[in-house]
């Protein structure tokens, strides 16, 4: 299970490398465009068509982001209010709505770029081929069938602390600086 975690976190660091480096694409285009108009008094016509091109992949991979991290309010709402029975039976049906999800964008998704034949005109020059904008579909299906399948636990994501996964004792919280010692609070009230 841990070689399965393994992938999930380095697919997930890959995925949020790639999503930032969106953001960049995006905010240097639009600088281009905006330094070009301050310099000259024209706008490029270019900057918008083509730094939008980049929010399809963002928003569908953003999904994925969302999903590993388990960073889904609702669901962890339901973790807080139902017995720990009813929460397994919740995920169990999360895990299999999410993974039908993923087939289902693969799927119907694939077809969907492979049938793509049109060409954004960003500008006279730069065209785009609509096969870009239409694979962020099935590679953010593949993506998050991965992290279903390597077992991603969104409804106990990584980092947070529960009584399920704190079973530490009094000495391990003083030892580790979390707690104080029995000596620093009698100083201190004294």
């Amino acid at each position: 299970m841990p070689r399965l975690s393994r992938i999930s976190d380095v697919l997930d660091m890959a995925v949020t490398i790639f999503c930032v480096g969106c953001v960049l694409a995006m905010l240097g285009i639009s600088f281009v465009g905006s330094f070009y108009m301050f310099i000259t008094g024209d706008a490029l016509s270019w900057t918008y068509s083509l730094a939008r091109l980049f929010i399809p992949w963002l928003g569908l991979l953003s999904i994925t982001v969302a999903f590993r991290r388990g960073e889904h309010i609702a669901m962890t709402s339901l973790r807080d209010i139902f017995p720990m029975p009813v929460v397994r039976a919740l995920k169990a049906a999360n895990y299999v709505i999410v993974g039908v999800f993923a087939v289902l964008l693969i799927w119907y998704g694939t077809e969907y770029a492979i049938r793509s034949r049109d060409l954004y005109m960003v500008s006279d020059q730069i065209q785009i081929h609509a096969r870009w904008v239409a694979s962020a579909i099935p590679v953010t299906g593949v993506i998050l069938l991965i992290h279903v399948l390597c077992g991603v636990n969104l409804f106990d994501p990584p980092g947070v602390l529960d009584d399920v996964d704190l079973n530490v004792t009094r000495e391990q919280l003083i030892e580790a600086g979390l707690e104080p010692r029995a000596e620093d609070s009698k100083r201190g009230s004294a």
